[in-house]
């Protein structure tokens, strides 16, 4: 029966592998074994990785990749993918290759505008904040100055504070909503300092208010954080090209363009299918996000929440054919950075902005605003034509053949054997047994 630890983070990291093996393991040495050759040999690099985070017992590795030809506003880029689902990285490059000779991919950052609240009880006569703020609003702006000093260096910094009356969502709720502008960093820490610093002045100023005082009504600050949900930090990416140039898997240009267009729509109308539809969308986003040191929990929730924003979660991309000719956009918002976090410390994150030419986080938003449409393209191309079990199937059976520790000659007849047959876990295993019983 497992006991509860006290302590657990100051014991070594062999120390908690013990523990956790005899307590949760049944003492299973193999188990320690997993864990200790997932170890980095360099100390040095495997003192850095514990340090991300606590209590780190090992590493857990995910297949660093590369989808080559993607031509971004006349530039080509190879870009950086981390992720570990079958079929992604491959779609991905097909899609750029597709596009490659079509004028290729044009992305633009329509804004870069981010945000936080400070959270506010007070029930008291809404005109009685709203006059408080009104004067108080330059001392709130003015007492992060120091904080903000290094980021309006830079060109960012607090744009702007509003006092924002939400009692008719929640009795006694009232929002200050803050925006910034952080230039090439997330910059999810600068601003909850900011908003932290403003909640005290806040405070400390409302407690001198006479008018408050007089009716021994206070506002108070519930909680002072940033908000995910950007949609004022927005990329948009595009192709276009005349449909008599859509012409794939043998399929005329007008008809594929057609059927893909109805795909969209269907996203677009229907939310189970526009949850796995901007699924995909994601495969991409989010592979890029990994490789750059990025949150993709917070891209995430931000841009499944821009789906939704209408009343309805819908596809995050459209098509249309206008004048003959096929168009294929998205618009996403994404709160990224080049720098800070993992991004100066990280080798991996390191080596993938370096192999996308130290990117600004504008620029960074459009090739992962592009990573998300070559993805989803790719996935939509495959569901009208040949169908999407094709090619992830095809990958899938290398995966059962490695579980199965196939040969080389084994998996080059399997290859073979199931290029026209339908591939399970048992179907493989039985073809593995056969040839094995054969020879």
């Amino acid at each position: 029966m497992p006991q509860p630890v006290s302590g657990f983070s100051k014991k070594t990291k062999e120390e908690k592998i013990e523990w956790l093996v005899s307590n949760h393991l049944q003492n299973d040495a193999l188990a320690s074994q997993v864990l200790k050759q997932y170890w980095n040999d360099d100390e040095q690099l495997q003192k850095l990785h514990d340090g991300f985070i606590e209590n780190t017992i090992s590493n857990y590795y995910l297949p660093f990749a590369i989808a080559p030809n993607f031509l971004i506003n006349d530039e080509l880029y190879s870009i950086p993918m981390v992720l570990e689902e079958s079929s992604v990285v491959a779609a991905s490059s097909n899609a750029a290759k597709f596009w490659l000779d079509k004028g290729g991919f044009k992305a633009e950052v329509i804004s870069t505008v981010k945000n936080g609240q400070i959270h506010i009880n007070f029930y008291g006569a809404d005109s009685l904040i709203q006059k408080f703020f009104s004067e108080n609003k330059s001392q709130l702006l003015d007492s992060i100055s120091a904080i903000e000093y290094s980021m309006k260096k830079r060109g960012g910094g607090l744009l702007d504070i509003e006092l924002i009356n939400s009692t008719k969502l929640l009795k006694g709720y009232y929002q200050l909503h803050c925006t910034f502008e952080t230039k090439d960093a997330m910059g999810a820490n600068f601003i909850n300092t900011c908003l932290e610093e403003i909640a005290k002045t806040f405070e400390k100023n409302s407690k001198n208010y006479s008018e408050f005082s007089h009716l021994n009504n206070y506002p108070e600050v519930v909680m002072s954080i940033l908000s995910n949900y950007v949609p004022e930090c927005l990329v948009r990416a595009e192709v276009r090209c005349p449909v008599s140039k859509m012409t794939t898997n043998g399929i005329d240009g007008t008809i594929f363009s057609t059927k893909f267009v109805r795909a969209v729509k269907i996203a677009k109308a229907e939310t189970r299918r526009a949850v796995t539809h901007n699924k995909g969308i994601m495969n991409g986003i989010d592979a890029v996000i990994l490789a750059t040191g990025n949150d993709f929990r917070s891209v995430e929730a931000g841009i499944h929440a821009y789906a939704s924003r209408k009343g309805t979660y819908t596809s995050l991309t459209d098509a249309t054919i206008e004048n003959d000719i096929f168009i294929f956009s998205i618009e996403v918002p994404l709160a990224i950075g080049t720098v800070g976090g993992l991004t100066g410390i990280h080798p991996l994150v390191k080596f993938g902005l370096l192999l996308l030419q130290n990117p600004s986080a504008k620029k960074l938003m459009e090739i992962i605003a592009v990573a998300g449409l070559a993805q989803n393209f790719a996935a939509l191309r495959s569901l009208v034509t040949t169908g999407i079990q094709k090619g992830h199937m095809k990958m899938h059976l290398a995966n059962i053949l490695t579980k199965l520790e196939a040969t080389s000659s084994e998996s080059e007849q399997a290859l073979t054997y199931f290029e026209q047959k339908a591939i399970s876990n048992n179907a493989v295993t039985s073809f593995l047994n056969q040839l094995r019983e054969s020879n």
